[in-house]
């Protein structure tokens, strides 16, 4: 990757990215329709068959180095194209350098512990790209939303008192943050679904008798609390983008466009860490060459 490549890839994403401390508003700041330059779906699928390539190739140098580690933070309403969005950018690296966590309604274990736990204990290892398909922002999303939900988390009256949700913000930071003290990365990406868009998707799972497995009345439902979402992500969106860990919104309203913006920011975080493959030591030169000799001794000895 040439520095101009790099350049590309950063000029590319800069609309999308949420400028940490500056105030967004999400409906009138970020389109779900945005072209992101793209405007052929064709041009779009050959710049994303490129674009899975080069992730392929600096995964497997993050998984050789083992220094560092990769944590991408998925979030979208219902039909946003998260499954989609993970199958297709992820495609071409190795199963044994990713993993996706998906996060349904807490169990009765996670609920006896802080809210951040049942995240905590799916972190990615060194070498390792971790998806969480929804993540702890659900906390501060869904909760919010449903703050009825906080009953069930049996917190402290006091706990529960003042601004809840701006300490959350704050605590949130503070563990991104040192995440990427200790050398884990933070991608925080925002499919960012228009309403339309959404009716029009539940209506094909309902359609298409292969969709109707991913069709659920409670999807419906919560579309009455459309507006409520978006204010929720505004506030997400502004006290969480941060210098360590910027949110990015997605256009998803095209989901080839989606599948593109998604895997240029990745493809950025990588460039930008770098990894290299471990360069080895004079002894292990010296026991690659013994076990090449070995190697060459042994087929010498069976032409025999």
């Amino acid at each position: 990757m040439t520095d101009l490549q790099a350049g590309r890839t950063e000029s590319f994403i800069a609309p999308l990215r949420v400028v940490p401390g500056k105030k967004v508003d999400l409906a009138a700041d970020f389109d779900p329709k945005y072209e992101a330059g793209v405007a052929k779906k064709a041009d779009g699928v050959e710049l994303l068959r490129v674009g899975i390539e080069l992730l392929a190739e600096y995964q497997r140098r993050l998984a050789a180095e083992q220094t560092r580690g990769v944590l991408v933070c998925l979030q979208a309403l219902d039909a946003g194209g998260k499954d989609g969005t993970i199958r297709h950018v992820m495609s071409g690296m190795s199963p044994q350098g990713v993993r996706v966590a998906n996060f349904k309604v807490p169990s009765v274990e996670e609920l006896d512990h802080d809210y951040l736990w049942r995240y905590a204990r799916r972190l990615p290892r060194r070498g390792q790209i971790v998806i969480f398909n929804r993540s702890h922002y659900e906390e501060v999303l869904v909760v919010r939303v449903h703050p009825e939900n906080l009953d069930r988390q049996r917190l402290r009256a006091s706990a529960r008192g003042g601004n809840i949700w701006k300490r959350r913000y704050r605590e949130i930071n503070a563990w991104e943050r040192y995440l990427t003290d200790n050398g884990f990365r933070v991608v925080k990406l925002f499919l960012n679904l228009s309403k339309e868009e959404q009716r029009i998707r539940f209506l094909k799972r309902i359609d298409v008798p292969e969709r109707n497995w991913k069709f659920s009345a409670a999807d419906v439902r919560e579309r009455a609390h459309w507006d409520a979402y978006q204010q929720a992500f505004t506030h997400m969106l502004n006290a969480t983008s941060t210098e360590w860990a910027p949110w990015y919104v997605i256009p998803a309203d095209r989901k080839w466009r989606a599948r593109l913006c998604a895997a240029a920011v990745l493809a950025h975080t990588l460039i930008d860490i770098d990894p290299q493959y471990p360069k080895m030591s004079a002894p292990a030169r010296r026991e690659l060459a013994n076990a090449r000799k070995e190697l060459e001794e042994e087929a010498n000895r069976g032409s025999g």
